[in-house]
């Protein structure tokens, strides 16, 4: 795991566009009225930038081998009373189903809860997102309801299941139990 770069571009817009038929079902869009996506990859990554050096959220490439299979982003990350933050990930197709979404999750959690001393972290899934619903069950997360037209996804409103980990539910490290399950 390691920030989102600059120098990712060319990776990135490869894994996007080999991967558009695996993870257009789940892309978030923008609805109507709501502005207007990053024109560029540099554009998204001085957003996220900005995100980041206020706080509000992070991103991250998952890397294996020297290089890049996927992101974990954390939005929404909020402090005061909440201390708490919502992951979202995907991974090009070609590595998927070898473990390495749910550790990428794992480690960014357990930073977010043991480093950034959140306390509680959100992952939203799509009912029919088989392979999303096997990360969230690898890492161990609370369900804790369906969240009826969450995310805009793909062009329209879409529901999602919810899921949690509190850190003080957490006997041990979101890695642990990664690894136990492998």
């Amino acid at each position: 795991m390691r920030p989102l770069r600059r120098s990712d571009a060319a990776t990135w817009q490869r894994l996007r566009r080999d991967g558009a038929d695996w993870l257009a079902p789940w892309e978030a869009t923008l609805p109507p009225g709501a502005g207007v996506p990053p024109a560029s990859y540099g554009q998204m990554v001085r957003i996220l930038r900005r995100r980041a050096r206020a706080g509000a959220g992070y991103a991250f490439a998952i890397e294996v081998e020297g290089q890049m299979v996927g992101q974990v982003t954390v939005n929404a990350v909020t402090g005061g009373s909440a201390q708490s933050a919502s992951l979202g990930y995907w991974i090009g197709p070609g590595h998927a189903g070898r473990g390495i979404t749910p550790t990428a999750v794992a480690l960014v959690a357990d930073h977010l809860l043991d480093v950034m001393d959140l306390h509680r972290l959100e992952v939203a899934v799509r009912p029919e997102n088989v392979a999303s619903l096997r990360v969230v069950a690898k890492l161990g997360l609370e369900e804790v309801g369906l969240a009826r037209e969450y995310l805009h996804i793909a062009g329209r409103w879409c529901d999602h299941r919810v899921f949690q980990v509190v850190a003080d539910d957490r006997p041990g490290r979101l890695l642990a139990r990664v690894l136990e399950t492998s």
